[in-house]
């Protein structure tokens, strides 16, 4: 489990691309590393769950199978990247953001960027266009791993609107229009849409 308070940012350093297969290796920033990182731990990359397959220094691979590749962004990525990065959370840490699971609902396109002297508001569209059923106006979402509040919500698109330490310490501010981010849709919220859906077919 995740909290989606991004802890610091890594860069991409290697690519290794099979058929369906991809490998790839983060240097992480020195924070990051203690408590060590061992192989088989699970770290938040992007707001998707991996597990560690390789380590080497402050150099850590990940391994993504077909089925990642085809819901996230990891699909296009390429060495000199950035990448939000978290540790799991532990028994006791304080929850800043809300639980997050690492687990990618779909991807969205980013649509419109509009910057002023201390915010930025992003406009996406998600690609899977149901996943709109499941986003609140105020509601939590998961953008890349960044705990988000959503803003103004549209009919097929979402705003959210970013302070500068977010804008400062994540990724956010290198991504451009039509570049693709991981969504992870709140499951609190997902289970009373659907809850709520039930009962009123029923009726």
């Amino acid at each position: 489990m995740f909290t989606g308070i991004v802890q610091g940012v890594g860069k991409v350093v290697r690519v290794l691309k099979k058929d369906h297969f991809q490998q790839y290796t983060v240097k992480f920033p020195k924070n990051l590393l203690i408590p060590k990182i061992q192989v088989g731990m699970s770290i938040s990359n992007n707001g998707c769950c991996l597990s560690v397959t390789k380590t080497e220094n402050n150099e850590i691979s990940f391994d993504l199978i077909r089925k990642t590749l085809e819901m996230t962004n990891f699909g296009n990525v390429q060495v000199g990247d950035l990448i939000n990065l978290e540790r799991s959370i532990r028994f006791g840490d304080e929850i800043g953001g809300h639980l997050m699971s690492g687990h990618i609902f779909t991807i969205a396109k980013i649509i419109k960027i509009s910057k002023s002297k201390n915010n930025l508001i992003i406009s996406l569209s998600p690609k899977k266009i149901e996943s709109m059923n499941y986003i609140l106006e105020t509601g939590f979402i998961g953008i890349d791993g960044i705990s988000l509040t959503v803003g103004k919500v549209l009919k097929k698109s979402f705003h959210i609107n970013l302070i500068p330490e977010t804008i400062r310490s994540t990724n956010i501010s290198k991504r451009k229009i039509d570049d693709f981010v991981n969504v992870e849709i709140d499951p609190y919220t997902q289970s009373i849409v659907e809850t709520t859906k039930r009962i009123m077919q029923k009726k």
